[in-house]
């Protein structure tokens, strides 16, 4: 009985021998696939960094200015001026909405017709006819 638990064992042995083997070069190979994508992902960011400071270097005020200047008669663009911005006060914003249980769906209790709401809100949040 003995020297078949011994050859029982030494053929766990190897098989776990061969599994640790086996997992090892499965592991190295996975490294130097991470390794390469690592490298990837750094080349494009550095190419992605070099097309940032391009699309930066061609978007200069001056020279954009320069080409609208050039081609006025194809484009038709007139150089920026201060009074084509406005003030956060000239926006305008669209009024609130109404409340879902304010909505005429169905007349409230103690009243025969249906409440309607008309008007608009101004800008003071009042209600005009």
């Amino acid at each position: 009985m003995r020297p078949v638990l011994y050859v029982l064992s030494f053929l766990a042995v190897m098989a776990l021998g061969f599994w640790a083997y086996r997992e090892n070069y499965t592991t190295q190979g996975a490294l130097r696939e991470v390794a390469a994508l690592q490298d990837e992902i750094a080349s494009l960011r550095e190419s992605l960094a070099i097309q940032k400071a391009e699309w930066a270097y061609l978007n200069r005020p001056d020279r954009l200015r320069e080409l609208a200047t050039l081609n006025f008669d194809k484009l038709g663009l007139l150089p920026m001026a201060p009074a084509q911005f406005g003030t956060a006060t000239e926006v305008a914003y669209p009024p609130p909405p109404v409340a879902a249980d304010m909505a005429p769906e169905s007349a409230p209790l103690g009243l025969k017709d249906p409440v309607t709401i008309s008007g608009t809100l101004d800008a003071g949040g009042e209600q005009t006819p």
